[in-house]
């Protein structure tokens, strides 16, 4: 066995070496076409074969992703392919024991382009927000919004700040739903689709995960009468910041955020909140999510009691567009819940990111999106739901949330954790 594994080992070593002289060889025909040695057809033609060739047989996620999308691997696109292929090339050399195995090898391939393909949006970001037409936005509000968003454009950071607006006051919970949707109306597959998720191209929404029972009667209560933490708040992204985080203060960034959502869970709602400030991301975001699985899990493993696990992120939005809203007179980021399908489009399942939970996680970002919705409406944007699994397979109520993006200040980035926390524990509490 163990000698069969050092034989694959060689075959992918050498696998590499190939498509390193492949593309060496589309270089060099770049350079003689450039002189009018060869055409440009003949080089076309002969670059269209070897790039097909490559893309099925080795650069699995573009050949993964849907025919007819421009995934073509021009030289340009090539190197970065290889790019993102050699950490697999040196975690092989690592291992000349031979002691990993193939499925090893394609587990750690699919969790590196898990980390550096959650920044990549195959979808515009109109298509994550509402429109007039949706349900529980009124024109008059989409106007607001617009409105905000018009006035960031426009003026300095200094003359926002200038807005007559009651910064002072406080946050008040909403006591009772400013919306309430009609489930006894016929919500098929395509109205639950157009009402709740934004679809990355990447990936698909089966229609077996998508009907009421699965997502909004599954009841996600938690037991608040244990030993112990009973929601987890990470960060895989801990370097997060915004447009006026102060380097080196961690409170100014996206963790501050999160200390701030845990207290609240914790001193308004009751909860149990264990907030882990690890930094999975320092050199390099795209080990991120392979760097903090072990910890993860080790903390899950030593706190058996956790039962909620929560991945605070922040989006990253063109600088035009900024992500706020006026609520009860404050300044207040909006937000997004993310979910992993596990899935590629036209491919299917990614066996190497097993997620036995999908249903699940679906069921989480769907009562928090209705919650959302009916409390707070116009601060979330729609449920985006992407290719790979992002560690959300280690609790059955798991969520990942794009609080903001880079061009919040941090008062609106605070100020949006008071809506997110109730509306987390509308959901936790069996209330949605």
């Amino acid at each position: 066995m163990a000698e069969r594994r050092q034989i694959s080992g060689r075959k992918t070593i050498i696998t590499c070496v190939i498509v390193m002289a492949s593309f060496c060889f589309l270089k060099g025909l770049t350079n003689i076409s450039n002189t009018g040695a060869v055409s440009e057809n003949c080089f076309s033609s002969i670059r269209g074969v070897l790039n097909g060739s490559m893309e099925k047989n080795y650069f699995i996620l573009s050949s993964y992703l849907k025919k007819g999308e421009d995934m073509g691997l021009s030289s340009g696109n090539l190197c970065k392919t290889l790019q993102g292929f050699f950490p697999i090339y040196h975690y092989l050399q690592e291992e000349e024991d031979g002691e990993i195995t193939e499925d090893e090898l394609m587990a750690e391939f699919f969790r590196q382009k898990e980390g550096s393909d959650e920044d990549i949006k195959r979808i515009t970001e109109e298509q994550l927000d509402y429109e007039s037409d949706a349900l529980h936005i009124e024109n008059s509000m989409l106007a607001e919004m617009e409105l905000e968003n018009n006035r960031y454009k426009q003026e300095t950071e200094e003359a926002n700040r200038a807005i007559e607006l009651p910064l002072e006051s406080g946050f008040i919970q909403a006591a009772y739903p400013a919306y309430t949707y009609d489930w006894e109306e016929g919500w098929d597959y395509d109205n639950l689709v157009a009402n709740f998720f934004a679809i990355d191209a990447s990936t698909d929404l089966k229609e077996e995960y998508v009907n009421l029972d699965s997502l909004l009667y599954r009841d996600l209560a938690i037991e608040k009468n244990v030993e112990g933490p009973q929601i987890l708040i990470y960060h895989t992204h801990s370097q997060e910041t915004f447009v006026d985080s102060v380097e080196g203060d961690s409170s100014t960034t996206i963790v501050g955020a999160g200390e701030k959502l845990a207290n609240l869970l914790t001193e308004k709602y009751g909860f149990c909140v264990l907030h882990h400030t690890g930094e999975y991301d320092v050199e390099t975001r795209d080990d991120a999510y392979s760097n903090s699985l072990p910890a993860i899990e080790k903390i899950l493993e030593e706190n058996p009691s956790i039962q909620v696990v929560i991945d605070l992120h922040r989006d990253e939005m063109p600088e035009e567009k900024k992500l706020i809203m006026d609520l009860q007179g404050r300044p207040t980021a909006r937000f997004m819940f993310f979910n992993g399908m596990s899935h590629i489009r036209d491919k299917g399942d990614i066996s190497y990111l097993e997620n036995p939970y999908i249903q699940d996680n679906l069921a989480f970002s769907f009562q928090a999106q209705v919650a959302a919705n009916e409390y707070y409406p116009g601060i979330a944007r729609k449920i985006y739901l992407k290719a790979y699994r992002y560690n959300m397979h280690l609790r059955a109520k798991s969520m990942l949330i794009e609080l903001g993006a880079q061009n919040n200040t941090v008062e609106e980035i605070m100020n949006a954790c008071e809506p997110l926390a109730h509306i987390i524990a509308i959901v936790l509490n069996g209330n949605s």
